[in-house]
């Protein structure tokens, strides 16, 4: 049973198949806040640290009262008000301080937000209730039309079903309340669906070749090194556990809470090219099998309902592709970008920007849902970053409004410019999980959120800060505009440092993987593009498809006004004090829950490196090339590849050799010198 602050852990296995027998007897509420964070779009450099701190503090408030709740489920059952009485109305009255402290911090320094006080109300809702519909319309995502599945439940329905029963007791505390999951706070059945039911998306008509068909590829592996904390440096600057949930680090590793500026420019990367050392950042993803990982105990891991076996991704693809419209222009340094809404299933739809699907099956993409994999297929994650940005602002109030998505046609909002876009693309070798009876067989998988979120897929979301050399940087956009392939892509793979694929390679695959650049949705194995996406037919289908598809229609955003610039010593700046240490995990790379002979091990002859992870074919079937064995030890950081073999280490290998064979011939000689003499 999970420890630590005493989150109700509902049965592991519960079935998802039981009588529906309501929300108040079955525990399946959850706690609805408005976003006051989403709704301050214009905040004072002067107050920004003072804010983020305070919003923080909102996220912390409802993390709370959701556990209060579920460790209260037996009261509310036996008296109705208790909800109101004992959890409700307190953070009511906690949010309206926190949100006056907000108003006066902003009030110092410029005029007050209006409304501010009206957001301090939270309601109950049944988990199965459509958020969707509210800001996405019947069931859609805002900004994904188009993908052909989004329509009618929304949000996934069903979470009442999971009221626990017997199971095999893995997890069981003996309350048997919850929404499912190793946790009692999701996963359930309902949030799955068989990919192959699934109607594939419209093919977008060729726009054009366009001015910027290039694609750059950087690889920097799939932290099999084991990096993890539950902070985000972007929206919670300076406080520990910001996210309240766990993510998996790549590339940057100097990334926390407390990180400077400074702080990210100076640290090591596991990036194949030394000049990227952006930080890219997701949720991790966890098999609900009842494996007590590190952060069992731990605020943001199991304590907050973030519980199971942290997956390691099979391959990690990052793609900058261009736009069909106008060419691309260099990103600032240091650029924050937050694709996705960690609080979608409350929010509703109007941010979600996160795809799920298989390999050989890329032509389906979901939104809300997680893909039910066939034999053979693996699980692909993907996200596709906004691509035009405001022209002055690294980052915004609500993190938002000084970036924006293009139009079908490419096209930017007025006064923003085109700027390459970060394609995403991770894949995870997990089993299909078995849905007849709620992961009893085969566990459930799901991505970390926040605890209230109740680990539903339309909360997926991906970070990027941009650290690229300023040198690469203008490489990069060199070879977009130019219509080149570049970049060291490899195919995602590869440890900590995915492979490498020298100055013009992107690796067989261009560096887009199976889908020709990574799209979300680019219409197959290969999105058209098979393994030349520098081309007109795979650029065409793999990234304007991705556009036409849903993934570049804007969410309904006014990005008329954005902040201003933070100023230096701003917040999360190197005079940031830190009052605590970040809670920063390491583990060996995760096993896989195929049986052994499927993945045979692979010495790497060097202590600490992780050999190549399988990667998927051309057709979307799994590559059968070995996976490294557990070494247990392996480092923050893999160096960069060095040369192997040179003249200089070739002598020096064979000097003592050739010395002792001229000491045996001397010896001969003196020998038979001595003969002659007797």
């Amino acid at each position: 049973m999970l420890g630590g602050g005493g989150l109700m852990a509902a049965n592991v296995y519960a079935s998802a198949t039981e009588d529906d027998q309501g929300p108040w007897t079955s525990g399946s509420v959850t706690i609805d806040c408005p976003d006051v964070g989403s709704r301050l779009t214009s905040v004072p450099d002067a107050a920004g640290e003072e804010v983020d701190r305070e919003l923080a503090l909102l996220d912390q408030q409802i993390a709370a009262a959701y556990q209060q709740l579920q460790n209260s489920a037996q009261a509310v059952r036996d008296d109705a008000g208790f909800a109101d009485n004992a959890v409700m109305n307190p953070l009511k009255e906690k949010r309206a301080a926190t949100i006056e402290r907000i108003g006066i911090a902003i009030d110092r320094v410029a005029d007050r937000p209006e409304g501010l006080s009206d957001l301090a109300a939270c309601t109950l809702r049944t988990a199965d209730d459509n958020a969707g519909e509210e800001a996405g319309g019947d069931g859609g995502d805002g900004q994904n039309q188009g993908d052909g599945q989004q329509g009618g439940d929304g949000q996934q329905g069903g979470d009442g079903q999971q009221d626990g029963g017997e199971g095999d007791g893995q997890q069981d505390d003996g309350g048997g309340e919850g929404n499912g999951g190793q946790a009692g706070n999701g996963p359930v059945a309902a949030d799955f669906v068989d990919i192959t039911t699934v109607q594939p998306s419209q093919q977008a008509a060729d726009p054009g070749a366009g001015p910027s068909k290039g694609t750059f590829a950087t690889s920097c592996g799939v932290n099999a090194n084991g990096l993890f904390n539950s902070d985000n440096v972007i929206v919670a600057p300076g406080v520990t556990n910001g996210a309240h949930h766990f993510h998996d680090y790549v590339g940057n590793q100097a990334n926390d809470a407390f990180a400077s500026d400074d702080d990210l420019a100076n640290g090591e990367t596991t990036c194949v090219d030394q000049g990227d050392r952006s930080s890219y950042f997701w949720p991790v993803l966890r098999l609900q099998n009842g494996t007590q990982e590190q952060d069992a105990q731990s605020p943001g891991g199991g304590v907050e309902g973030n519980a199971g076996e942290i997956v390691t991704p099979k391959e990690v693809t990052m793609t900058f592709v261009g736009n069909p419209r106008s060419e691309v222009t260099a990103m600032p340094r240091l650029l924050r970008i937050i694709t996705g809404d960690a609080k979608a299933f409350v929010n509703g739809t109007a941010n979600a920007n996160a795809s799920w699907s298989c390999t050989g099956f890329e032509d389906r993409q979901l939104k809300d849902k997680y893909p039910v994999c066939p034999a053979g297929s693996d699980v692909v994650r993907s996200f596709r970053f906004q691509s035009c940005w405001d022209g002055n602002n690294i980052d915004s109030a609500n993190h938002r409004t000084h970036v924006a998505f293009a139009a079908a046609d490419g096209s930017c909002p007025a006064g923003f410019k085109a700027i390459p876009q970060l394609v995403q693309r991770i894949v995870y070798d997990v089993d299909a999980p078995s849905l007849q009876d709620g992961g009893r067989t085969t566990p459930l998988f799901a991505v970390d959120s926040f605890p209230e979120q109740l680990h539903k897929p339309v909360t997926d979301h991906g970070d990027f800060i941009n650290v690229f050399d300023e040198d690469l940087m203008n490489e990069m956009v060199a070879c977009i505009n130019e219509g080149r392939t570049c970049g060291a892509g490899g195919n995602g793979g590869g440890g900590d440092n995915g492979g490498g694929g020298g100055d013009d390679a992107g690796g067989d695959n261009g560096g887009g993987a199976d889908n020709g650049g990574g799209g979300d949705n680019a219409g197959g194995d290969n999105g058209g593009g098979a393994d030349q996406p520098g081309q007109d037919q795979g650029q065409d289908q793999g990234q304007d498809q991705g556009q036409d598809d849903g993934q570049q229609q804007p969410p309904a955003q006014n990005p008329a006004e954005p902040s201003t610039e933070p100023a230096a010593g701003g917040a999360g700046s190197a005079d940031t004090p830190r009052t605590a240490e970040p809670r920063v995990y390491t583990k060996p790379s995760a096993k896989s829950t195929k049986p052994a002979a499927e993945t045979p091990a692979q010495d790497t002859g060097a202590k600490g490196e992780i050999g190549t992870p399988a990667t998927a074919a051309p057709d979307g079937s799994p590559d059968q090339s070995p996976v490294a064995a557990d070494t247990g030890d392996t480092p923050s950081v893999v160096p960069a590849p060095q040369a192997q073999g040179g003249l200089a280490e070739t002598g020096a290998d064979l000097w003592p050799a050739a010395a002792g064979a001229l000491l045996l011939i001397g010896g001969f000689v003196i020998l038979r010198r001595s003969a002659k003499r007797t």
